[in-house]
């Protein structure tokens, strides 16, 4: 994944040496850099992908904004991006020439397949993961990457780029719901109306949810919501009703402690959204109910379902985007966000 490789791909990929390479590199905080990067060569399992879309996700922006994540620090320059679809152009030896062509959603993380982690089937713990725009690693926003054939997934027939990219959020939502075991009739809460809440709300429709209610600040947020078949509140006025699940995305402290006291006997949480490193939990409420808490990390064997759910409408992935960038203006990508209040999910296009 766009690691050095001593590997060239096969006779399948002849034009690769008059083909340009560009990518958005991020060297340290808001220090980023459109400029020539070398083609990457496809191992003998990769395929050579040209990129025609990717989206911005809060850890992008945090990168940009920060330089690191936790213990992830930008200290070399690193292209940054990770939700991505394009076309297979090009492939290794060890792949079948007959998926050049094919448009494809790029799983950004390849685990070791060798590990613990792995073989018990939970490949998104594997330690060994590289993964897409996570330091070192070089990301997706550019003009090609290299991939591990397996984790480019062909997206269904008349799919578009855009679409086929947001199979990465929309696997946090259903990786969410099946941490949830979210079935027929669940009442379920969502804090937080950002991409990943207004996607993950309409999986746990898909799931079978009879109640989805989402909650947020932003009148604008949930109003999307609400054009999506949510219920939807304000953050900051009282919540109604009882849930059977809280998936939590907005990843303030308050909203889990407000979403908590709503919940049923047996009900299950989710910490999907990051933000605050430390929360206070109602101890006794957890016992007394039986709550069940986890949190998810990334995801594992998602991406057809998240592609299937796109496919058929069940999840309306247009309705979040709502910004395009070309490669040059990345930076802007990165910072709608805080420039428009009306942002949720912006694209950016390298290969158009």
């Amino acid at each position: 994944m766009n690691l050095p490789s001593t590997t060239t791909s096969t006779a399948t990929d002849t034009a690769t040496d008059t083909r340009t390479n560009t990518g958005a590199v991020l060297y340290g905080t808001r220090d980023l850099r459109i400029e020539p990067r070398p083609v990457p060569a496809a191992a003998p399992h990769e395929v050579l992908v040209e990129i025609r879309a990717v989206g911005i996700c809060g850890s992008d922006v945090h990168y940009y904004e920060h330089g690191r994540i936790g213990p992830y620090v930008v200290e070399t320059p690193m292209v940054v991006g990770h939700e991505s679809a394009g076309t297979i152009v090009g492939v290794g030896r060890d792949v079948s020439p007959a998926r050049i062509g094919e448009t494809v959603a790029l799983e950004p993380g390849v685990p070791c397949r060798r590990c613990p982690q792995c073989l018990a089937g939970r490949y998104n713990l594997c330690p060994d993961v590289v993964f897409f725009a996570t330091p070192p690693v070089d990301g997706s926003i550019s003009t090609y990457v290299t991939i591990d054939a397996a984790f480019a997934h062909p997206a269904p027939v008349g799919l578009g780029f855009d679409q086929a990219a947001m199979a990465e959020p929309v696997s946090v939502g259903v990786w969410a719901a099946q941490k949830a075991h979210i079935s027929v009739g669940d009442r379920v809460l969502i804090t937080g109306a950002g991409p990943i809440g207004l996607l993950a709300g309409q999986v746990a429709v898909a799931f079978g949810a009879s109640v989805v209610t989402v909650t947020d600040v932003s009148d604008f947020r949930l109003q999307t919501a609400r054009k999506l078949g949510l219920g939807a509140m304000r953050a900051d006025a009282p919540i109604d009703g009882e849930y059977d699940v809280l998936l939590e995305c907005s990843g303030a402290a308050a909203a889990l402690t407000a979403g908590m006291r709503t919940l049923a006997p047996a009900a299950r949480v989710v910490l999907v959204g990051m933000g605050a490193d430390t929360v206070s939990i109602d101890v006794p409420l957890i016992q007394g109910k039986e709550i069940s808490l986890t949190g998810i990390f990334r995801y594992a064997n998602t991406y057809p379902t998240a592609l299937d759910l796109i496919m058929r409408g069940a999840v309306n992935v247009d309705a979040v985007i709502t910004h395009r960038f070309d490669l040059e203006h990345t930076e802007d990508a990165l910072t709608i966000g805080r420039r428009d209040p009306l942002a949720l999910k912006a694209i950016v296009t390298p290969g158009r």
